[in-house]
């Protein structure tokens, strides 16, 4: 061989091994979309969880974070996953429903957790990890649960008993069980994206809603609501989930030190979200803009009364072998449903 042509057969070759270890140094990019405000429960857990992956992984993984609807909102951001526009995503537990996999559902059903050692005894135990594995026939993972925390009620009227909902407009996200709870109680569901609750509630395009306080909190919703009452009658959690295909394709190293990261960010995330709820909840006191009730025994006992009909009208959606399920773990624990 000729020195010259040895001399252009080597540039090339270290030309094309340069070119193959700049691609192998190039990160693994996760897009992480979600709907709510970075200084939420799940905001926060969503950077621990980037600075876990990122610090674990020594760089090879860069995650995305997309908070406050930036990229998606409610409706789009599940077919923006399966699609593979975004690899992670945090969705509320009512979201599976619309996807078809109702029996997520049931953790929308009103007083199904009477405790958080319930709850946590479900979404850690078999009946969570069940669930999640439901999602796979939709090209998704589910890796956690996330916490917010439970439900309370706000509108621009007083809702201190069951009666005082009888036609008012309360948002609601697209769940068939909260649609039924709403009616229950004779107020009028109305189906919208995270995204527009404030400007709805603003412009009176629906009178009240249903959030933990961390969310009304950091969306300003207690700007534009007069009356709220610390009913505590619903949860709201999450569950965080991959595109299958992404993640199978991933490096087997990478996936387990990924699920390490996402493992210490979960218990992040359900330990700071009771903090968060209660320090959101002394904020809103603080500002004057909303009054707040907190019901008497007797009003709650007829609040939760008047709506666990809703959990045997759910039985033929979510399942009624699911719903015992439910109610198995919180025997366990020493509730009585």
């Amino acid at each position: 061989m000729k020195i010259g042509t040895f001399l252009t057969s080597l540039t090339a070759a270290l030309m094309l091994t340069g070119a193959a270890m700049a691609q192998q140094a190039q990160p693994i990019v996760i897009k992480f979309s979600h709907v709510v405000a970075p200084d939420t429960p799940k905001g926060k857990a969503a950077e621990r969880f980037k600075m876990l992956a990122e610090q674990k992984t020594q760089g090879r993984v860069k995650v995305e974070v997309y908070p406050n609807s930036q990229l998606y909102k409610d409706k789009e951001e599940m077919e923006a996953l399966q699609l593979g526009a975004v690899q992670m995503l945090a969705p509320s537990l009512a979201k599976f429903g619309p996807l078809g996999v109702k029996e997520f559902e049931v953790f929308d059903l009103p007083y199904i957790f009477p405790s958080k050692e319930v709850l946590r005894s479900v979404t850690e135990g078999s009946v969570g990890r069940g669930l999640l594995k439901k999602l796979e026939g939709k090209g998704i993972i589910g890796l956690a649960y996330w916490d917010n925390g439970f439900k309370i009620m706000s509108a621009n009227k007083p809702l201190k008993t069951t009666d005082d909902f009888k036609g008012v407009k309360m948002r609601i996200q697209s769940s068939k069980v909260l649609d039924a709870q709403m009616r229950t109680l004779g107020a009028l569901p109305q189906v919208m994206a995270f995204s527009e609750v404030y400007q709805a509630l603003q412009t009176g395009v629906v009178d009240g809603t249903e959030n933990p306080p961390s969310n009304m909190y950091t969306q300003k919703m207690h700007e534009v609501q007069k009356f709220a009452t610390v009913s505590n009658h619903g949860y709201l959690g999450y569950a965080v989930i991959v595109n299958k295909k992404f993640w199978e394709g991933l490096p087997t190293d990478i996936r387990a030190v990924l699920e390490g990261a996402m493992a210490e960010a979960t218990t992040f995330a359900n330990t700071i979200a009771e903090t968060e709820n209660n320090d959101a909840l002394a904020a809103m006191k603080a500002s004057g803009k909303t009054e707040f009730y907190t019901p008497t025994d007797a009003e709650k006992a007829a609040w939760r009364k008047a709506m666990l009909p809703v959990h045997q009208d759910m039985e033929k959606r979510v399942g009624k072998d699911l719903i015992d399920s439910f109610y198995k773990e919180a025997a366990k624990l020493g509730f009585k449903n």
